[in-house]
């Protein structure tokens, strides 16, 4: 981590090693996207890259990219979307202090999105997966990846599925994924278009002209000092601050220790260079928080607190469930199952799953209920009130769907998840809808855009599986457009 960040004035450099009119710093999914555009509007475009190859965290993450509005893949999987539903979702979905604005424009451009991803090389399979799960299990290209079918927006909004998947064959989960089938055709279509690139090169400082204006980065490659002149403008993509301690510990404490879902070289650099610049910073305190359990397995018991009360519809996205353990139930929970749920979910077991035994097993109740630690009678209470509704087909208490509630018998088991989640951060540099990074002053900071998990995207309290990868891309390209006009 370079703890210098201040900005560097562009006179005290002599001689530049390497020039563009478009530099971009990070070739994950945000970079690629702007280096496509840039580079197809005819600028001369330079990708500075950390590691020794592109990809970023999109390269590993499950793939999926939040798409509506009736994409081509929505229709030929037989789903009717309208942009009003999807922006009605959305500004609930993504939690208080959503940007309504941004969420208006993301679902306006939407549909065609998706098509200039299609027409970028990533392919889709039109085949839905309708099961419960962190992503599809084979290539399937389309599924629910924010709990748009669940309670309560299946009330605000008519639910579609939009967790849009590039196809792959032979992905495991959390090892090679279909985030790869994204990267790879965005990076061959900006190599096309003329984009070039630069590896092991990691960005330390900004570089300005005396009226403020950004011109260039000074970085490191292989030990030695490097500088790049962008003649046009800057854009900053190098993903979010997960795996730097001290900003987490500064702004969003409560994944301290756990990050998830995100690569070590998520280390907040973007942010803090242009902060140096007096850049203006969004939902920093923002987090999506994974629950470390198979949602096959979830949805078939009845997740309790440390009181032994319900608190969220198992069916839910699984997401939601994490942020509300988290933040709302002091990261304690309990999966109570019993024994003929166990087997159907093993039944549907597949090696990338995570299905996990339960920690305690008893032939009631009232005897798990002591064996966990529970009040008397808390547990006792809630599954006879679930087992009431759920024989008459119903869950007045958290609305979960008809066809996942079925009366807990016996034995009866019981899921430990203290401590079963971790997290990434959402929050980030504060950008208009072309990209451009704003000044505290509300003005935007000339020759400088940003886009991807370094920005506050369209996620502010809230998550759907798609969201980043999808303004990720989005953006990038907004970035892109708008740097090689600058």
């Amino acid at each position: 981590m370079d703890t210098d960040v201040r900005p560097v004035p562009a006179s005290s450099i002599g001689s530049w090693d390497h020039e563009a009119d478009v530099v971009i710093a990070g070739y994950g999914v945000a970079g690629a996207a702007a280096a496509v555009e840039a580079a197809r509007s005819g600028a001369d475009v330079l990708v500075l890259e950390r590691t020794g190859s592109w990809g970023g965290a999109a390269a590993m993450a499950g793939g999926f990219i939040y798409l509506g509005g009736g994409t081509p893949l929505q229709k030929a999987c037989g789903f009717d979307d309208s942009v009003e539903n999807m922006t009605a979702f959305l500004n609930v979905a993504m939690g208080p202090g959503a940007d309504e604005n941004r969420i208006a424009d993301y679902c306006a451009g939407s549909v065609e999105h998706f098509n200039w991803l299609v027409e970028c090389g990533v392919p889709f399979k039109a085949e839905f997966f309708s099961e419960p799960g962190w992503e599809p299990m084979g290539d399937q290209g389309l599924m629910y990846s924010g709990g748009e079918n669940s309670y309560p927006f299946n009330t605000i909004a008519a639910p579609a599925p939009r967790g849009h998947v590039p196809q792959m064959s032979n992905k495991k989960q959390g090892e090679a994924s279909a985030g790869y089938m994204l990267m790879k055709p965005l990076v061959q279509a900006a190599t096309v278009a003329g984009a070039r690139a630069i590896y092991d090169v990691r960005v330390r400082q900004l570089v300005v002209e005396s009226d403020g204006r950004v011109v260039g980065l000074c970085a490191r490659q292989y030990g030695n000092d490097v500088t790049i002149r962008a003649r046009r403008a800057v854009i900053l993509a190098t993903g979010s601050f997960a795996y730097n301690d001290a900003m987490v510990a500064q702004y969003a404490p409560r994944i301290a220790g756990r990050p998830a879902a995100s690569i070590e070289q998520h280390d907040g650099q973007a942010i803090r260079m242009a902060q140096a610049l007096g850049a203006d910073l969004a939902h920093m305190d923002a987090t999506e928080v994974a629950i470390f359990i198979d949602p096959q397995q979830l949805v078939r018991g009845i997740l309790v607190n440390g009181r032994g009360q319900r608190y969220v519809a198992e069916d839910t996205y699984p997401g939601r469930v994490g942020q509300l353990t988290l933040y709302h139930q002091d990261n304690t929970a309990y999966l109570v199952i019993d024994e003929a749920a166990q087997n159907e979910a093993m039944a549907s077991w597949s090696p990338q799953m995570m299905l996990r035994p339960p920690t305690w097993v008893c032939e009631t109740v009232a005897e798990l209920e002591q064996e966990i630690g529970l009040a008397p009678g808390s547990l006792q209470a809630t599954v006879a009130a679930f087992n009431d509704g759920a024989a008459r087909g119903e869950d007045p208490l958290l609305h979960k769907k008809p066809e996942w509630l079925r009366p807990i018998g016996s034995p009866v088991g019981a899921v430990d998840l203290r401590e079963s989640t971790g997290g990434f951060t959402l929050g980030g540099l504060k950008t208009t809808l072309n990209s451009e990074v704003l000044h505290v002053g509300g003005e935007p900071i000339p020759g400088l855009y940003a886009a991807g998990r370094s920005t506050a995207g369209l996620a502010a309290w809230g998550y759907a599986s798609g969201i980043s990868l999808g303004d990720g891309s989005f953006y990038g390209r907004r970035a892109g457009r708008a740097a090689a006009k600058a």
